[in-house]
């Protein structure tokens, strides 16, 4: 069924135009002036239509822990967040590690989610670090993106073998950079003054950069296709950098919160996640890192708990945060409203086209003729509130309840469906 939007902002080749966009449940048919067709008209005066959002980093939960998320309530809180496209990472219950579990998986996203999930198969055995999961069996699935997210994947033997294992079928290993060696029991904030003498316990960079290095040094030798997760630290930034100037297929991602928070910033346990908010001067790293594409885009690292996990002393509290409701707004907000610093086109292209790119997603993150049909339809530069109450995650653990912005997503489409509407 073909449907026209009409009167709003297009955010055409790099620009906002005032356009109509024709579309149907596969892709968008025609984009231009006063199209004619005789079809179902969405009015979308004084709002701005940009392609939907991609994330290669969610914490869905389910199954396992569907008392934290599910699949269906992680997939409304992407489409309320502007995402028709998500990654969920693998540390569920049982662990995608098998071609057999892979398919339930699978067949419980098609019928629970209302955006694109892609589900993470999990580089090694229920993420053990031991013995590699069937990449292959997964693989036939469609499935070509693994990750122990949550460990290290430390040994750089089984790294190898898994690299190896992608050559032929393009497999992206993506990993949570962490060696448990450098961070003392009970750590939880950056190793800084400015936090440890609060009482906390501080975690060092090298917790994340000192792993990543191994794992750059070991994709650089095998020609392997490498991605790291929520990078944080100004050394993790240098290692990037030198892998990229040597030729590595290597990318990295940075979450919302790594880019607008730091450690003076810590209040308590809703600030408290892995890897930890850092130094300004690592903030501001991580920033010029985004501009300069040495981080390759942003994501968000969403990871829902029950406020009874966060309810607890800050040594034993739960890590993360929900993020998938707050990232555009927040950082619109920053970034193009307040500072002008980026451009929408920018902030879209990291939110959007870069991960769709590195991730295989072909035809997605933009909105021109031929690509899918998966949209927003976003209020700008009106102030709104970030309220936590009316989120639709499970989820409710946010540092950004009461902050102001100046974007307010109104409806979310999804292969020619409204799946989202304010």
């Amino acid at each position: 069924m073909k449907k026209i939007i009409r009167n709003a902002d297009v955010l055409y080749q790099g620009t906002l135009q005032k356009l109509d966009v024709l579309f149907d449940e596969n892709q968008i048919i025609e984009v231009g002036v006063n199209i004619q067709e005789e079809c179902e008209v969405i009015d979308a005066a004084g709002l701005t239509l940009l392609p939907g959002l991609v994330d290669v980093h969610v914490h869905f939960r389910q199954p396992g822990h569907e008392e934290k998320e599910t699949i269906h309530t992680g997939s409304l809180a992407a489409a309320h967040g502007g995402f028709t496209s998500v990654f969920a990472m693998p540390n569920v219950v049982p662990s995608p590690d098998g071609k057999e579990v892979m398919e339930e998986y699978l067949k419980l996203i098609g019928k629970e989610s209302v955006v694109h999930t892609y589900p993470y198969g999990t580089i090694t055995k229920k993420e053990q670090g031991k013995e590699l999961s069937d990449l292959d069996g997964m693989s036939q699935l469609g499935v070509h993106w693994f990750s122990d997210d949550g460990v290290g994947m430390n040994d750089q033997n089984l790294l190898k073998e898994a690299f190896e294992k992608g050559k032929q079928d393009n497999f992206i290993i993506a990993c949570h950079t962490e060696d448990l060696k450098y961070r003392p029991q009970g750590g939880s904030v950056h190793d800084s003054k400015i936090v440890t003498e609060k009482g906390w316990i501080g975690i060092p960079d090298e917790c994340e950069s000192e792993p990543l290095k191994n794992d750059l040094q070991t994709a650089l030798a095998v020609n392997g296709k490498y991605h790291a997760c929520h990078i944080s630290s100004h050394l993790s930034v240098e290692a990037l950098r030198e892998a990229k100037q040597k030729g590595g297929d290597v990318s990295a991602e940075v979450t919302v919160h790594h880019l607008l928070l730091e450690d003076k910033d810590v209040k308590g346990p809703m600030w408290k996640m892995n890897p930890p908010l850092r130094t300004h001067e690592d903030r501001m790293c991580l920033i010029e890192a985004l501009e300069d594409g040495t981080l390759d885009f942003i994501a968000n690292d969403h990871a829902p708990h029950a406020m009874s996990d966060k309810a607890r002393p800050m040594s034993n509290s739960a890590f993360g945060i929900v993020s998938l409701e707050t990232a555009f707004p927040l950082l619109y907000s920053e970034f193009v409203y307040r500072t002008k610093r980026w451009t929408l086109n920018q902030l879209v292209e990291w939110m959007s086209e870069k991960p769709a790119k590195r991730f295989g997603l072909n035809h997605v993150g933009k909105i021109e003729k031929g690509y899918t049909s998966d949209m927003f339809l976003v209020q700008l530069n009106q102030e709104s509130m970030i309220n936590a109450d009316t989120f639709v995650s499970k989820g409710k653990n946010t540092p950004f309840n009461g902050w102001s912005v100046y974007a307010e997503i109104k409806q979310t489409i999804v292969n020619g469906k409204t799946v989202w509407k304010g």
